[in-house]
């Protein structure tokens, strides 16, 4: 069977660094484009790095000559300093990726977005992650992979005060999520991850919402 080609933008990040991990351990893809500001460390024979200006993305597109997208990209206000580059970010540069990869063939688009997302929401976060997720649907990809997890657990380099009392949490507050609440207990990023690559492996067709307790 012919291997595939993945380009993976968000390597960095919480998700994006487990799934760098699984795809280059993965036997189907025979490579793994990694889209970054910023070199990574380490190396591997399937690896390829582009360090990319996301505002400027049109200027190499040969590397959206792939057959599956893992959009990992986000941030947070705190980090980039305003509600303006927080939606570059999070909604401007995965939809320029997207436009890109299927106008070069990709096939099927994988993107994390929230729980809660929403393009109607009050809170700005939930509302840019919705967004993003309109403007993506109607692209026409073989398949969209919505994946909208609960509070993320994982090792961080930056410390999240929020994040780490909820942490420290996890355990106690997920016996008592059940039913309904399955949904909002804290998920591992490598769970994330891991379905991630697991799900582009299927080959389906359509555009499918992948909520956290699905994951």
């Amino acid at each position: 069977m012919e291997q595939r080609t993945a380009l993976l933008a968000g390597a960095s990040g919480l998700i994006g660094g487990h799934c760098l991990d699984l795809l280059l351990r993965d036997p189907v893809y025979g490579k793994v484009i990694v889209l970054a500001r910023r070199p990574l460390s380490g190396q591997h024979p399937k690896l390829e790095q582009h360090i990319a200006d996301f505002d400027r993305l049109t200027d190499d597109a040969r590397i959206f000559h792939v057959d599956d997208v893992f959009c990992c990209l986000g941030t947070t206000i705190k980090q980039v300093g305003s509600q303006e580059v927080f939606y570059k970010v999070d909604c401007l540069y995965p939809l320029e990726i997207a436009r890109l990869a299927l106008k070069h063939s990709a096939k099927q688009f994988l993107i994390v977005t929230a729980l809660g997302a929403d393009p109607k929401s009050r809170v700005f976060y939930n509302r840019v992650k919705g967004e993003v997720e309109q403007k993506l649907t109607p692209l026409g990809f073989q398949a969209l992979y919505i994946f909208r997890p609960s509070l993320l657990l994982g090792h961080r380099q930056e410390i999240r005060l929020g994040e780490k009392i909820v942490k420290n949490l996890s355990r106690p507050i997920s016996r008592i999520m059940v039913g309904p609440l399955k949904k909002y207990r804290p998920i591992e990023a490598r769970t994330v991850a891991h379905a991630m690559v697991q799900t582009a492996k299927k080959d389906l067709k359509g555009i499918y919402i992948i909520e956290s307790d699905r994951i």
